[in-house]
């Protein structure tokens, strides 16, 4: 994390920041971190860091951990499980409007779009950079969001996003579904999408968040993450 400059909603900036490092991998699950340790790696003062904590354990992302301050708070498999069913319904819903939408309305333009979301996608998982590679994977499935034309949609799923992204973060980080094979599976759902099959976009996008929900929390039972999972 780098330095921060000192703007007016400097609470705000000091949590997105420390979310951010969350969510891509920096801050690890069960990782302790104190006020003072990154007071000093984002160059404030205490009183901002203090505020932001206070916002990121209410919504779940850091928990107390004794005299040594705060710990990321580690990832629950059953937890990822229900989050990725709420999704897995919200991205169904979108790819099968979007879908109708195209076959009724088809866009070149939003096609042109789509298309060069996947580049981009393919190109972030070369670079191998976490938090280029889940923008990417972020922007895809606004798109899809977008296309849709269904706005509740993405206000749903805003709810419960920054969870979502943080889930994705450790998805691509685990290497437990290649990342080419997160992009194949993307194209497939644009293909569909483009070419207004309605019923298998809305089943791709499902079976896309249901599997790399299944895949991640295997994970997080395995042997390997035991370990952690009695830190916690």
């Amino acid at each position: 994390m780098q330095k921060l400059d000192t703007p007016t909603q400097l609470i705000e900036t000091v949590y997105n920041a420390i979310l951010d490092a969350i969510c891509d991998g920096r801050l690890l699950p069960n990782e302790r971190i104190t006020q003072e340790g990154l007071a000093e790696t984002l160059g404030v003062s205490r009183q901002p860091i203090l505020q932001a904590f206070h916002m990121l354990k209410r919504e779940g992302f850091i928990t107390d951990a004794g005299r040594k301050g705060v710990m990321v708070t580690p990832l629950d498999p059953q937890q990822l499980i229900d989050l990725y069913q709420i999704r897995a319904a919200l991205d169904g819903l979108a790819a099968r409007q979007a879908a109708e939408r195209m076959k009724t309305q088809h866009n070149p333009e939003q096609q042109k779009i789509g298309e060069a979301l996947i580049m981009a996608g393919r190109q972030a998982a070369s670079n191998g950079v976490a938090a280029n590679m889940i923008v990417a994977d972020i922007n895809f499935h606004q798109f899809i969001y977008q296309t849709s034309g269904n706005r509740m949609i993405a206000a749903t799923a805003l709810i419960h996003w920054n969870h979502i992204r943080r889930a994705m973060g450790a998805i691509l980080l685990s290497d437990i579904r290649p990342s080419d094979r997160v992009w194949d599976e993307h194209q497939a759902i644009l293909e569909a999408v483009i070419t207004g099959n309605a019923t298998q976009a809305d089943f791709l996008a499902r079976r896309h968040a249901e599997s790399a929900a299944e895949h991640l929390a295997s994970v997080l039972m395995s042997d390997e993450y035991a370990p952690i999972r009695k830190q916690a």
